[in-house]
């Protein structure tokens, strides 16, 4: 009777070793994430880490059981239909959009590959999806509610400067579907405060430098920056004119008061991106993106640099400062 008891549990051991070892040797499911961007590589690599740290916090790690192809348009959006069919055609498993430029151009190449869009500013408004709470088709992800906040720059721009009449507005015409939305919302906000808004286009460096040189002529005495990629990826450029001209000036990225411009309120794209990697996840363990409902932001830091307000002889009053959630001293 041992015997054939031994017997019995000798045989489930090796049982059970060899489903152990067919098991090992079944190769890990590598996901392949398709990463379509905008920006460049170096002006939106804090973006990017931000959006891998949320993958490994989930337990993903590139080499080991993701994969990520990487495209960047290095902010000519035009670029960005021709990356997306790259993506597609490597059949990645999901397509993860920032903004939305990339975010259309991802919609337009794909209806059947799950598409994570990232800080897109108003998903509905650009068609992106039907609703907030039900995107419908293959698209979800992280809304910024940027053109949403341009109201409140500009009236945070008046607070601190009560005299201005006139305000320069730098967008990006190569971008016209999230501009137009920014733009909108600054006209109305212009009028309602009152002051006039003279509108500066600008694509790249040589422009930017352009348009500041024309506010200098102009004697415009403030600006708004509407984001855009291409600003965030050239904020230095834009912090040290706005310091050469002695311009004060607000955007949504705080990433461009920290290199210097004088103020900053919006929410966090640090942030969205970190929270992409979760609809990301989900995606990958089965979840439908059209099921899943839109992230908007909950909290907007207002940045305040007062080492800019020094610099160029802007005295902000007490009030704001002690409302900033950062100051820059």
């Amino acid at each position: 009777m041992k015997k054939v008891i031994f017997a019995f549990f000798a045989t489930a051991a090796l049982i059970l070793a060899s489903l152990c070892l067919v098991e090992a040797q079944q190769p890990r499911k590598i996901s392949l994430i398709g990463y379509l961007i905008s920006a460049n590589r170096s002006g939106s690599a804090h973006l990017t880490e931000a959006f891998i740290q949320g993958l490994r916090e989930l337990g993903y790690v590139e080499g080991q059981n993701i994969v990520i192809e990487y495209r960047w348009a290095d902010g000519n959006f035009e670029r960005l239909p021709g990356l997306a069919a790259e993506l597609v055609s490597l059949k990645v498993d999901v397509m993860v959009a920032t903004v939305t430029q990339a975010s259309l151009a991802a919609k337009n190449a794909t209806t059947s590959i799950p598409i994570v869009m990232v800080a897109v500013g108003s998903p509905v408004e650009a068609r992106l999806v039907a609703s907030l709470a039900r995107p419908g088709a293959n698209i979800t992800g992280t809304s910024t509610m940027a053109d949403e906040v341009v109201g409140k720059q500009l009236a945070l721009l008046k607070e601190t400067l009560p005299k201005i009449s006139r305000v320069a507005a730098l967008w990006n015409p190569a971008n016209p579907v999230f501009q137009a939305s920014q733009l909108r919302q600054a006209e109305s906000a212009a009028k309602a405060l009152p002051v006039t808004l003279q509108k500066l286009e600008a694509r790249a460096p040589a422009e930017i430098d352009h348009a500041f040189t024309t506010i200098s002529k102009e004697g415009t005495k403030a600006l708004i920056v509407l984001a855009d990629p291409v600003f965030t990826t050239h904020r230095k450029q834009i912090a040290d004119l706005s310091l050469k001209h002695r311009l004060p000036a607000i955007t949504g990225p705080k990433e461009v008061a920290d290199a210097g411009l004088l103020m900053s309120y919006g929410a966090s794209f640090t942030e969205s991106y970190r929270r992409a990697a979760t609809y990301v996840d989900k995606i990958l363990k089965g979840a439908k993106p059209g099921d899943m409902p839109i992230e908007r932001p909950t909290k907007f830091d207002f940045v305040v640099n007062l080492r800019t307000a020094k610099q160029i002889g802007v005295l902000v009053p007490q009030s704001m400062l002690y409302r900033a959630d950062t100051v820059i001293k």
